[in-house]
């Protein structure tokens, strides 16, 4: 069983220890893990939808789907653009943290190094976005 939890603006994974930890004498909410095709699943704040967009790679994001992405191939390049723009200009773009600490510069940066590393490892994946 794997233990989630939504933490400025991200989803965490913890591990039981960690629960007890932060949590004492409460007990998760599980589901325990099923057969599923799926190869990535994170979930990012819509709170940072303006740096992504400075970035070039909100539709990439958010609406793939509305620009013909389908498979996760087409995700390569523009996701390698728009991780390389953020990381060249770190200033230019924390500009767009949320006021209200929801997400922040970092966590996208690790929300797409996750993305384009599941992207790179399975190019033929299907895209999927729920908003």
């Amino acid at each position: 069983a794997r233990i989630f939890v939504r933490e400025d603006g991200r989803t965490k994974e913890l591990s039981r220890s960690e629960w007890d930890a932060k949590f004492p004498g409460r007990e998760p909410f599980v589901l325990e893990e099923g057969e599923t095709e799926e190869v990535f699943s994170r979930n990012i704040t819509h709170n940072l939808n303006d740096m992504a967009q400075e970035a070039g790679i909100y539709k990439h994001l958010w609406r793939p789907d509305e620009i013909g992405i389908t498979k996760a191939s087409q995700l390569i390049e523009p996701l390698e653009k728009g991780l390389a723009l953020l990381k060249s200009d770190p200033a230019r773009f924390k500009k767009f943290n949320p006021d209200n600490g929801w997400g922040d510069y970092e966590g996208l940066v690790d929300f797409i190094e996750s993305y384009l590393h599941a992207c790179r490892k399975n190019p033929n994946a299907d895209v999927s976005v729920s908003r």
